[in-house]
């Protein structure tokens, strides 16, 4: 049972886990080349890295974010010790989160890898890790569709995480001293998702509808889109875009 303080804190955690429970460790996902141990393995360290740098700061001894590395002693522990270990970390990394929005000021920068984020940041990103790869485990269910359209995964992904992923996707393509990429993710009734990337570095924004999108979808798929993943449907997005530009945007949004 999940205590009432980390429901509240991570109110996508019990769906999360009632996915896990309903798939076979060794099962694989959508995200490619992991099973859904990996996804556990991957989440226990997400957790334990959020709460490890953000208490950290709030002793008054700021840490460097760690990679990925960090996940290696969960891919080793069995099944049960790694499922214990990752509602611990959940639960530890709430505890931390209620310290940090009583004693922080919620617009203090703290470092998260290589940027500066805000207090709740630490929070939001976990309910957003938890929420993109129940995903990776149910696809396009009622449940993923729902987290997926809420207007504050637009915003965490734009804002807080997708300029780290577009440096990374843009190592994929050779852009030259002169060349320059843009795309427009356009979702109804809502701003533009406005992706850039040149010699100078990468971009992102929100900004309102203009010219010719390169592509159009509903809300949920535009956030899929910006974390390197698309719906098993694809009549939910189009493009007017000719092949070799969408191949370019496309691997640009490919860093997660």
């Amino acid at each position: 049972m999940i205590p009432s303080h980390v429901d509240d804190t991570l109110p996508e955690l019990a769906p999360f886990l009632h996915e896990v429970r309903a798939h076979r460790p060794d099962e694989g996902t959508w995200c490619e080349a992991w099973t859904v141990r990996d996804v556990l393995a991957h989440q226990t360290g997400n957790a334990e890295e959020l709460a490890r740098v953000l208490q950290a700061f709030l002793a008054g001894s700021p840490v460097e974010t760690r990679g990925f590395d960090r996940e290696e002693p969960y891919r080793r522990m069995s099944d049960s010790d790694l499922w214990a270990a990752f509602l611990s970390r959940c639960e530890h990394l709430a505890d931390i989160a209620a310290a940090a929005e009583r004693d922080l000021s919620p617009d203090i920068e703290i470092m998260w890898t290589g940027r500066s984020v805000n207090a709740p940041f630490f929070a939001e990103h976990m309910r957003e890790e938890l929420i993109l790869h129940r995903w990776d485990l149910s696809g396009d269910d009622p449940t993923a569709e729902r987290a997926l359209t809420e207007p504050w995964m637009t915003e965490h992904s734009v804002a807080s995480v997708g300029r780290p992923l577009l440096a990374k996707g843009s190592k994929g393509l050779d852009l030259g001293p002169d060349g320059r990429i843009e795309g427009r993710l356009r979702c109804p009734g809502t701003d533009d998702v406005v992706v850039t990337a040149d010699a100078e570095g990468t971009g992102i924004r929100l900004a309102p509808p203009e010219g010719t999108a390169t592509i159009e979808s509903d809300a949920a798929t535009r956030v899929l889109l910006l974390w390197g993943r698309r719906p098993a449907d694809p009549s939910r997005w189009r493009s007017s875009a000719g092949p070799a530009e969408l191949l370019r945007v496309r691997t640009l949004l490919s860093g997660y």
